[in-house]
């Protein structure tokens, strides 16, 4: 059952490596939080990055924290070289987790790819959605959050 509206925002104890840095939650308390997950496979993971890099621009300076959750969708998404180059290509540069495992993906209810999870000021699920559309229900979101 995929996690419910003010959901506490589950741990990401399952990420095994990151990339770009480490997340700093603890420092990042009382800010709004967007977690995205992807996998390097994933078409429409690829054609919705620009979008991502526009919320990055344009809400970051006020106050939006990212993470990207690289989940694989298939093994050739494990090759660890090959993820770095597409968390490159596709211009990641917030923390991106590598949940190989998918202890992430479970801990989230998560199984689409791409999925998008925006928690609030508190930490709570304002709002989840997924897939080529998904992004298009989650900016009225944002930009309300940050009027």
């Amino acid at each position: 059952m995929p996690m419910r509206l003010k959901t506490p925002m589950p741990s990401l104890e399952g990420i095994t490596e990151w990339v770009n840095s480490e997340p700093d939650l603890e420092g990042s308390q009382g800010k709004p939080l967007l977690i995205y997950f992807w996998a390097s496979s994933c078409h429409i993971c690829h054609d919705n990055m620009p979008v991502l890099q526009s919320w990055r621009e344009k809400y970051t300076s006020k106050g939006l924290q990212m993470i990207a959750i690289h989940c694989p969708r298939m093994k050739s998404d494990t090759d660890f070289e090959k993820v770095k180059a597409a968390i490159e290509e596709c211009g990641i540069v917030e923390s991106c987790g590598i949940d190989n495992m998918h202890q992430a993906k479970k801990a989230f209810d998560n199984d689409l790819w791409p999925a998008y999870f925006i928690f609030d000021e508190e930490r709570k699920l304002k709002r989840r959605a997924a897939g080529k559309a998904g992004l298009a229900m989650l900016e009225p979101i944002l930009e309300k959050m940050f009027e």
